[in-house]
């Protein structure tokens, strides 16, 4: 395997505490003489919940507390979009509910589509790991983007605006940022590259099957169908990568 390409090749990392155990030594002195000396100018009880983080947690206590929400779900832009929103409350359901689970998934969908540009570069890149055909990386990047439009769509027929930022696809948006974060650094390889994709179809997968029994909670049972044809193909994006990983890692495992 090249060196370029080889991610576990031994060199110089300077990063563990057996490299250096005089200042090993020295840092984990330091640390208890401070340990010491909070236990001798405070009561025990409290020098213990300053080691454990205890007070750290009360101050993200506080914070959250007096945190606003991520967003807001927007009223619906168009009257049509209004009256059905009307027509699900009077019924004792939360359309906000689905509306803002279907711009997460239109979210997470546009950023899978993202993410697979970038796992077919690396795969390009480096071609001699060669476990997989890297045409059908782009196979399941148009199928990413096929979802999303399904979703845009969905979120149309609700009357509802498919670019408005909701809470749910703010918070994926942002989790989204450090799956294409890692694929696109150029120091990652194809195998690294991999396992990004695979958590995100993790995730993904679960995404979907979460959509559908909302769908269906909803009433909206025509949407339901539609999505658990996407969460079949979601299935088999999940089932490939993870061989791709499976096979690409056991390779590395041996020597050549």
């Amino acid at each position: 395997m090249p060196e370029s390409t080889d991610a576990t090749r031994l060199g110089v990392n300077r990063t563990g505490l057996q490299m250096s155990p005089f200042h090993a030594q020295q840092m984990l002195s330091g640390k208890q003489a401070l340990e010491e000396a909070a236990l001798g100018e405070a009561p025990d009880e409290t020098a213990a919940e300053a080691m454990d983080g205890q007070a750290l947690s009360a101050t993200r206590l506080e914070y959250i507390a007096d945190a606003d929400p991520l967003g807001s779900v927007p009223m619906p832009g168009t009257l049509k979009g209004a009256a059905k929103s009307s027509a699900k409350m009077l019924t004792g359901k939360r359309p906000q509910v689905f509306i803002d689970k279907l711009a997460e998934r239109l979210a997470f969908e546009r950023g899978g589509t993202r993410l697979y540009d970038a796992v077919y570069t690396k795969a390009i890149a480096q071609p001699e790991l060669g476990a997989m055909n890297a045409e059908e990386l782009l196979e399941i990047r148009k199928a990413e983007a096929r979802h999303a439009l399904l979703i845009k769509e969905c979120l149309e027929k609700l009357g509802a605006d498919p670019t408005a930022q909701t809470p749910c696809a703010d918070l994926v948006g942002v989790q989204s940022m450090g799956f294409i974060q890692a694929v696109t650094d150029p120091r990652t390889t194809l195998a690294q590259s991999l396992h990004t994709a695979l958590c995100a179809e993790l995730i993904d997968n679960e995404g979907w099957e979460n959509l559908i029994a909302m769908a269906r909670k909803m009433g909206h049972n025509d949407m339901a169908k539609r999505f658990h044809a996407a969460l079949e193909e979601e299935a088999v994006h999940l089932t490939k990568v993870r061989n791709w990983y499976t096979q690409l890692t056991a390779e590395a495992s041996e020597l050549v």
